[in-house]
């Protein structure tokens, strides 16, 4: 099964994979975050140093099954937070995620990282499509959709309603197709793969 590449530039950040050795550093940005994710990732309201542990070797295993393609979004060196690349969303299609650290936010740092994915994404053999899903209450994940050229195409209400405190219960979807990120590609040109 084809891989991606295990890091990803783009502008200011350093996407790579994320390694068991990145513990220490992924629980700090997690709790030095939590009131920033809390409203948003329902994982974040359980954090601790186990269930950090458990999500890196998840990130292992998906990796080597092609399920999952998790980074962790590095800027001189330091883990700012955590992005990837997630076969969920069915056949051909690759599914983004991204947070970062408060401290890092407001400067399209979170934009170049799902810029890097998606480049990555669309890469990949058999990818006609990149997502981004984020909850309606939660306008910062879709403003880095709108940024990157992504077309809202459809909001649903989630049949479990909402799983954090901060969510309205209700998906939007919004969705790249392969030509539509050939035709902007020029805008992100700064993406690079190692």
């Amino acid at each position: 099964m084809e891989e991606p590449a295990e890091s990803l530039s783009s502008d200011q950040v350093e996407l790579r994979r994320w390694r068991m050795s990145d513990l220490d550093a992924l629980e700090r940005a997690i709790y030095e975050s939590l009131d920033h994710l809390v409203p948003w990732m329902p994982w974040a309201a359980d954090p601790g140093r186990q269930q950090t542990a458990d999500f890196l070797a998840r990130n292992q295993e998906e990796w080597e099954t092609g399920q999952a393609f998790g980074y962790a979004i590095t800027s001189d060196a330091a883990v700012i937070g955590s992005c990837g690349l997630m076969r969920r969303v069915g056949a051909g299609g690759l599914e983004i995620g991204y947070w970062l650290h408060p401290q890092w936010t407001g400067r399209g740092l979170a934009t170049m990282a799902a810029a890097a994915l998606a480049r990555q994404g669309f890469q990949l053999a058999g990818t006609d499509r990149v997502e981004i899903h984020h909850d309606a209450a939660n306008p910062a994940s879709g403003a880095v959709a709108r940024r990157l050229g992504f077309t809202e195409v459809e909001r649903l209400r989630a049949p479990e309603g909402p799983e954090a405190p901060g969510e309205a219960g209700i998906d939007v979807i919004w969705r790249m197709t392969a030509d539509q990120w050939k035709a902007s590609a020029v805008r992100w040109h700064g993406d690079q793969s190692r």
